[in-house]
């Protein structure tokens, strides 16, 4: 019976932002509880190598172009991933990301953010993360009365961390929207809820946290003193995650959540 809880047999699940290395993982733990498996994003290469390594493990994955800051991108991907795998009842919108010129080093002053930048930081993870995908995977889920949506949200929009102020409110903006939705959504079939990673190691972020020589950054160690686990998260351990709020038998009475996986470090900060 518990097994059965998780067993993603018969869905059908994009991982949009699945070419990198959380979105990328995701994807893997979803082919894995059984489901069948789009790997979407903007770089083949990536997203190809991710299929093989689901079907080398046995799973189920197709590689499919998509950007996410085009509507029209989107629904394109929707429909030629619904022609060949199946309609979507699974959608893990993990496209995101910060920009070097959205981040305020130490004395930097706020007043000069440049306004394209944070313009930028916006559009990726809110409208690119969350906003498109949930209008063009969310119609189509509303319409078969039926779908699971998970938003990647972060720690730091929970938290307004110092240097990415730009990030850690586009994030919160995400975890807004993301009750907004389950609101509108709950009697129509579509769970959307999110998930909150803390600070786990990326090429989008690695130098922040490790210097060369693999040692911690000064960054890296006031998180790692921040952190009653005392490390960094490994990104297979957003998986257990990700397939509860997947399942409908395992949460279908979960909507409008955000799912903290962090180590503790929003323990000592809120």
């Amino acid at each position: 019976m518990s097994q059965s809880l998780f067993d993603l047999s018969g869905e059908t699940a994009v991982v949009l932002g699945g070419t990198g290395v959380l979105g990328g993982a995701m994807a893997s733990a979803l082919a894995a509880a059984g489901a069948a498996v789009a790997v979407a994003g903007r770089n083949e290469s990536r997203g190809l190598e991710r299929v093989r390594q689901i079907e080398a493990a046995g799973g189920r994955a197709q590689f499919f172009s998509a950007d996410a800051l085009n509507s029209e991108s989107l629904a394109a991907s929707r429909d030629d991933i619904i022609r060949q795998l199946g309609p979507v009842t699974i959608l893990i919108a993990a496209a995101g990301g910060n920009r070097p010129d959205a981040t305020l080093p130490p004395g930097a002053d706020f007043c000069k953010l440049p306004r394209d930048a944070w313009n930028g930081v916006f559009d990726l993870n809110l409208v690119g993360g969350s906003l498109l995908p949930c209008q063009v995977f969310g119609e189509t889920m509303l319409a078969q009365k039926k779908g699971s949506i998970i938003n990647i949200a972060s720690m730091a929009g929970m938290v307004p961390l110092s240097r990415v102020v730009a990030y850690s409110a586009a994030k919160a903006a995400v975890i807004n929207l993301t009750k907004f939705l389950a609101r509108e959504w709950a009697t129509r079939g579509v769970r959307v809820n999110a998930i909150s990673p803390g600070f786990f190691p990326a090429d989008q972020n690695r130098a922040l946290l490790f210097r060369d020589d693999g040692s911690y950054t000064e960054r890296g160690d006031q998180i790692i003193g921040h952190t009653p686990m005392a490390r960094f998260g490994a990104s297979q351990e957003l998986s257990g995650a990700v397939i509860w709020l997947a399942s409908q038998k395992a949460s279908s009475f979960v909507t409008g959540q955000n799912i903290v996986v962090d180590g503790g470090f929003s323990s000592t900060t809120i």
